[in-house]
């Protein structure tokens, strides 16, 4: 699973020899640098629970696992005369190569057991991590075994403990098995893991995989992935097996993190499900974790039974946490987010909401000391000023002073999806109205008269004119390009988490612009109209301004369905998927194989409310079985076309009814609904009228002088007993604003 930042994990690895030459044991190469040799490419195979490929000196590997147990097959060649002598060697080190001290192996002279442990890094955050191992072998007899250091290895030496040294990089360590013979069916390798301790990886590995049967463990991997895997279907009549694959690889890549470690948590005790991994939550908060809420809404209450957990224990929600370590925060408190749109979307089932209502209240309301691993920074300032200033003045917490404009922007919208949460909790209404009230700082850093010049092309106007910008505690404004940090820039800027950071995170100030999920319909008032804001929104798609493999874009695709031009979102969609392979870029833990998904599924979240945009599926029909109603929700299309020529929606019914909005409620995935979608070549008036836009905070204005109502607390009612919205709006006629073709 790829990651941002350092490489995660990879621990204890497994490298297999021939022989060593000469049947010299001390004439193998044992440091990782040295001995590392190519693999062959055609050779690798990976479906869900198996992986495989071939080693360029002929070893044959392939491995399956469990679920804290790894079963590795090594064949071994036969046919160039070398001695036949195989070994295994079981290192130390991590993919990361962040060992530190007290590195420590024992190897067991009769069985060949290893057990041992080693203490790491995290991958991005604070602290360090042990983690144990056990690993027994079979398949052949034992010739020998021992440890290895540095550059040599010793059969009569059992035990090693070792340091990482002095140059910043880890000790060569680690144990070796030889073996008698090379048998054709393989050697066996089983590795479990631990956080507790290796006895308990020892009762893992002997209770999950107890006969190193590896075709019984490798089906029964691929029985649980077919389980997980099979809420979801699709009728692929005509579609290219590309897209079918790209889909359900998606799929499969939101279900590996957060990983559930119930039972190997030694920081507390607790009756509580225990979930680590999550990495980050500014990545999976906005579509892989409500993807999840749909396919398996049971993993999903038990993370945020988890999150409310750490925050009983810890004090704090995590916004990323790894091997038991806080990760870094690199915007907003986004737990929140996560907590508001479980809680809107019906979960229950053991979660304590008002210890999680509690929670994000602190986030909220309470500075951590060091706001670069949970929480928000600058509440101070958060709160008098209504924005994180540049340069603010913060002594009461600590983190990167960097980033004022996207943590206001993500502030805003955890503010806004608090009020969500507490619209539904009793006793809470003058939390709605503060919370909503501050999800509204957004606008306090709108700079209406900042300019963009094309800084890469000759200093040419873009045309557009009022941005987002950082404002200091003076009220005066600071200066930041808004295309630095795009995807047009390649001056090695640094937009992440370093001190010389700029103003935004990851993104650039254009991005930005359109990060207002609670209040589509102000940020349209703000930009001109719907017009304007289609205008800029197809600027930011047209220029490659927009990155689409980093979160931040993941919304704008689909952010026309708010000026009512629900056509251009599904004409974005397949301008991105086919054009990037399927995958856009790195896969952040699924957050990458989610966008993907639900984009080809026809349906995308904006997270944190009770929204999902429609557009066309991929699909000439997908299904969707609730694993908690068992009921089957179906999107269906007429006219489908395999050219994705016809990708525009005509008209559509709802269980049979006409329905006009471009939106729909997660109802529909609970109670089995039929949503069949008629689709044409041009776009259509469909999901264009004011009242067929998703809600927003505030009133639709300007769309043919035509003025909608929000959901504000004007125009809005709660029913608590079922849990929705319910909205009116104003009708409009588009005859003017939608065009008869693209």
């Amino acid at each position: 699973m790829i990651t941002g930042g350092s490489p995660s994990l990879g621990n204890f690895a497994l490298f297999p020899y021939v022989s060593c030459p000469g049947d010299d044991l001390n004439r193998c190469v044992f440091p990782k640098k040295a001995r590392k040799i190519h693999y062959n490419a055609d050779s690798i195979k990976s479906t869900p629970g198996y992986f495989a490929l071939t080693l360029s000196s002929g070893i044959a590997s392939d491995m399956t696992t469990a679920q804290h147990t790894s079963l590795f097959r090594f064949k071994f060649p036969t046919s160039n005369n070398a001695s036949s002598s195989p070994l295994i060697l079981l290192d130390l080190t991590d993919l990361a190569d962040s060992r530190q001290d007290n590195g420590s192996i024992s190897v067991d002279a009769t069985t060949g057991r290893m057990t041992g442990k080693a203490r790491f890094l995290p991958s991005f955050g604070s602290g360090s991590w042990t983690g144990y191992f056990c690993a027994d072998f079979a398949g052949a007899d034992i010739r020998d075994n021992g440890i290895f250091v540095n550059s040599r290895a010793s059969a009569d030496v059992k035990k090693l403990a070792i340091s990482r040294s002095i140059n910043n990089y880890p000790l060569p360590g680690g144990g070796f098995i030889r073996f008698k013979s090379t048998p054709a069916e393989g050697i066996l390798a089983r590795v479990a893991v631990s956080l507790i301790s290796s006895e308990q990886a020892c009762k893992s590995a002997e209770s999950e995989i107890p006969d190193f049967d590896f075709e019984a463990t490798q089906k029964a991997a691929e029985d649980l992935w077919r389980q997980k895997l099979s809420p979801i279907s699709v009728s692929t009549d005509g579609v290219d097996p590309s897209l079918i694959t790209n889909f359900y690889s998606g799929i499969y890549r939101t279900m590996v993190n957060p990983q559930n470690y119930t039972g190997e948590n030694p920081l507390w005790e607790s009756d509580e499900p225990y979930f680590d991994s999550f990495y980050c939550l500014w990545d999976s908060f906005r579509s892989q974790l409500p993807f999840l809420t749909i396919v398996d809404p049971a993993s999903i209450t038990q993370m945020i039974r988890s999150l409310i957990d750490t925050y009983e224990h810890e004090g704090w929600l995590p916004d990323c946490r790894m091997t038991l370590c806080k990760g870094y925060t690199q915007g907003g408190s986004n737990a929140d987010v996560v907590l508001t749109d479980a809680y809107i979307k019906g979960l229950v089932d053991g979660i304590d909401w008002d210890k999680g209502y509690e929670a994000v209240v602190k986030d909220a309301e309470v500075e951590p000391y060091d706001w670069i691993n949970e929480g928000r920074g600058g509440l101070d300032s958060w709160k008098t000023l209504g924005y994180i200033p540049a340069q603010d003045f913060d002594y009461k917490g600590f983190g990167t002073m960097t980033r004022s404009v996207s943590r206001t922007l993500e502030y805003s919208y955890n503010d806004f999806c608090i009020a969500q949460m507490a619209k539904g909790l009793r006793g809470r209404d003058a939390d709605v109205e503060k919370y909503e009230e501050r999800s509204s700082n957004w606008r306090n850093l709108y700079n209406k008269d900042q300019k963009s010049f094309r800084i890469f092309d000759n200093g040419a106007d873009t045309g557009f004119t009022g941005f987002f910008q950082g404002k200091y505690l003076n009220g005066t404004w600071a200066t930041q390009d808004p295309l630095w940090c795009s995807n047009l820039e390649n001056t090695n800027r640094p937009c992440s988490l370093q001190n010389t950071g700029q103003e935004t995170f990851e993104s650039s100030l254009w991005e930005y612009g359109f990060f207002v999920p609670g209040d589509q319909a102000a940020l349209i008032s703000l930009y001109g109209g719907p017009e304007a804001f289609v205008r800029r929104l197809d600027y930011l798609h047209d220029q490659n301004i927009t990155y689409i493999g980093n979160e931040p874009a993941f919304l704008t695709v689909f952010q026309y369905h708010y000026a009512g031009r629900p056509a251009l979102s599904a004409l974005r969609s397949h301008m991105y998927i086919p054009s990037n392979n399927g995958l856009p870029g790195n896969d952040d833990s699924g957050a990458m194989g989610s966008f993907v998904a639900m984009s080809m599924m026809g349906l995308f979240p904006n997270p944190g409310q009770n929204v999902y945009l429609i557009t066309t599926p991929y699909f000439p029909s997908v299904s969707i079985t609730s694993p908690l109603t068992k009921k089957t929700a179906t999107i269906r299309n007429i006219n489908f076309d395999p050219t994705y020529s016809a990708i525009y929606i005509q008209s559509a019914t709802l269980n049979g009814e006409p329905y006009t909005k471009n939106w729909i409620d997660h109802s529909f995935f609970t109670e089995g609904k039929e949503l069949v979608l008629t689709l044409g070549r041009n776009e259509s008036g469909w999901g264009t009228r004011v009242e067929d836009l998703p809600p927003s905070l505030s009133a639709y204005e300007g769309f043919n002088g035509t003025v909608g109502r929000g959901l504000g607390k004007r125009g809005r009612r709660w029913r608590r007993n079922k849990e929705e919205w319910v909205g009116s709006m104003g009708s409009v006629k588009f005859a003017e604003f939608v065009s008869d073709e693209m």
